[in-house]
């Protein structure tokens, strides 16, 4: 069986990294103040407060764990390698949408790290899978629900 990898940008990897700290320390202790709180209500079967704060403990702890999983199979790249001379994950590039006539600029990074509003997009993205390996000048056709965009790479670069 192959190696389960998640790969990420430095920042990618410092931002599950704060985030897993913050619930590990911040959260976990708010939690149970909470907890704390609505046990002193009483009758916890009817206990609404409770019930809450239980159901947000689990999917709290169920969020560590998944965080913690893909700490230890995550893989940095490192961006001051980057090619720019073929689109590689850690890349920064600037398409032209052929139909629009506009320019638009994205990140290559992982899925854990894809955020759309941002501007980054995860490799494993239709977009992303014809993006990699191309380089300047090359042509893109990506299927979307509304039919096939085409996009001109017309630059690459690093961060």
């Amino acid at each position: 069986m192959a190696k389960e990898e998640l790969i990420l940008t430095q920042e990618g990897l410092d931002k599950i990294e704060q985030e897993l700290q913050e619930l590990k320390t911040v959260k976990r202790k708010e939690l149970a103040q909470r907890l704390k709180v609505a046990i002193s209500y009483g009758d916890l079967k009817e206990n609404s407060e409770y019930h809450s704060a239980k159901d947000d403990q689990a999917f709290m702890e169920t969020r560590i764990l998944s965080l913690e999983r893909m700490l230890k199979i995550a893989r940095v790249v490192d961006v001051k390698s980057i090619s720019l001379t073929d689109v590689v994950i850690g890349s920064v590039v600037i398409l032209n949408d052929i139909e629009f006539n506009e320019k638009i600029e994205y990140r290559i990074v992982g899925p854990a790290e894809a955020d759309a509003a941002d501007f980054k997009i995860s490799y494993e993205s239709p977009l992303g899978k014809e993006l990699l390996g191309k380089k300047v000048g090359n042509k893109i056709n990506v299927n979307a629900p509304m039919g096939i965009i085409q996009y001109e790479l017309l630059e690459i670069k690093a961060i």
